[in-house]
């Protein structure tokens, strides 16, 4: 690795652009201030530009950051505590589970990008599910079918979900759980529930949650794709899409759906 005096040292107009590109994969330079103003003032186009484009990485990298750290205030007020996230993914749709998930992440951990798992792509959702896991001290998940929402509720489904979510934690018990805007029925009396409207974008453990309930539905329904084709329930993943009800009225039901989600359609 080059050290930062190094870098000062170097006449980099000796070196040529791709010299230059290559350092900096190599080095992984793409966001040392030091190497990015060596660019900057280089009086080749091409070298400066280049700089820019690693100016505006950096810029959005820290700012990044600054968000992440901003995800983390809640749990830096339990910083003595267990503290836990959960989330579910799958009230509104028209088949398939409800998913629930608690996790626990390291205290320590920083992971980047995590946000609300409705605003991420599927590519980011998959990527961040495997980040979360490395990064967890433990993960529970819950899951609830459709003939049970029917009998129940969609509403009584996502809590009964949410407590077997709960004790499905193998290794440790959350002290405190940050939730969704939503307080869980069921759960020991011992365990604090902090309920945070829009939570999954604002803590770190309900963002993790989010996207694992999410990741673990998606990959349900794909697998159910395959035995419902005439759904597409692998690019739907049950929702009410127009493709979707048109393939109810003219198939009927199967016997994943929501039965008394369907009830305008047939």
């Amino acid at each position: 690795m080059i050290s930062a005096e190094q870098r000062l040292s170097m006449n980099i107009e000796n070196l040529s652009f791709d010299d230059i590109k290559k350092i900096t994969a190599e080095q992984r330079l793409e966001t040392d201030r030091v190497w990015i103003d060596l660019l900057l003032n280089d009086t080749r186009k091409t070298v400066s530009s280049f700089g820019s484009r690693l100016l505006r990485q950096r810029i959005k990298i820290e700012e990044e950051f600054a968000r992440i750290e901003k995800m983390r205030k809640f749990e830096e007020e339990y910083s003595d505590k267990i503290v836990g996230g959960f989330d579910e993914a799958g009230r509104g749709p028209l088949a398939g589970p409800v998913v629930s998930a608690i996790v626990i992440l390291k205290k320590e951990a920083k992971i980047m990008f995590l946000n609300d798992s409705k605003k991420l792509t599927a590519k980011q959702r998959e990527d961040l599910y495997n980040e979360i896991l490395e990064n967890a001290v433990d993960f529970g998940i819950g899951i609830i079918d459709n003939t049970r929402i029917d009998e129940i509720n969609i509403l009584n489904a996502v809590h009964y979900a949410a407590v077997q979510a709960f004790n499905n934690l193998c290794k440790m018990k959350p002290e405190v759980l940050l939730t969704d805007a939503l307080e869980i029925k069921g759960l020991p009396e011992t365990i604090k529930q902090t309920p945070i409207i829009k939570g999954d974008s604002k803590s770190v453990n309900i963002a993790a949650a989010s996207i694992i309930a999410k990741v673990t539905r998606d990959r349900l329904m794909i697998e159910k794709s395959h035995e419902y084709p005439q759904y597409n329930f692998a690019v739907n993943k049950g929702y009410g899409t127009d493709e979707h009800i048109n393939a109810i009225k003219k198939y009927g039901l199967c016997p994943i759906h929501r039965k008394t989600f369907c009830k305008n359609f047939l």
